[in-house]
Order: C-alpha cells, then sequence, then structure tokens
C-alpha cells in the first residue's frame, strides 16, 4: 500500500510549528551548548510532524449520522370556507 502524500495544508502547517516553535524555545531555554539545541530541535521537529498529521485531510471526513426527520405535527382537517361573491360599494 503506497503512502499518500502530504498536502499543502499539512507541509504549511508543520514547517511553521517547526520553526516558531524552535524559535521560542530556543530563547525561552537561553541556551548556548550544542546539546541542548539538538534536543530543542528534535522536540520542534516532533512537534512539527505531530502537528502536520493532525491537520485534517481533505475528502476524509466522517459520514454524517442521518436522523429521522421529527413527524410533521397533526392537523385537523377542516373543509375550506365557500367563497361569497364580491360586493360593491357604491361610489360617494
Amino acid at each position: 500500500m503506497a503512502m499518500p502524500r502530504p498536502t499543502a495544508a499539512q507541509l504549511a502547517y508543520g514547517s511553521c510549528t517547526v520553526i516558531f516553535s524552535t524559535l521560542a524555545m530556543l530563547l525561552l531555554s537561553q541556551t548556548s551548548s550544542g546539546a541542548g539545541i539538538a534536543v530543542i530541535a528534535l522536540a520542534a521537529l516532533a512537534l512539527g510532524l505531530l502537528v502536520a498529521m493532525t491537520v485534517p485531510l481533505p475528502g476524509k471526513r466522517p459520514a454524517a449520522v442521518e436522523q429521522p426527520a421529527p413527524p410533521e405535527p397533526l392537523r385537523a382537517s377542516v373543509p375550506a370556507p365557500a367563497r361569497e361573491p364580491v360586493r360593491e360599494r357604491a361610489a360617494s
């Protein structure tokens, strides 16, 4: 089974997550060691991968559960009133 290709939205969200989370973690941790930077980079890559995989794919929407329509209200059947001829008023 072939692996599906990532969509543009997945690539964009994942890339932005990696870039911004790397910058944020580097600024917040204020680390300057190589090991600290490597750990932060790996954590940012893992977070970007997680975000990219959770973006919903087009066409894979869950099927809507069809609910039965509510019953129509009961109406009494009343015959329509007989139409009366139109009476004209005398002009005054």
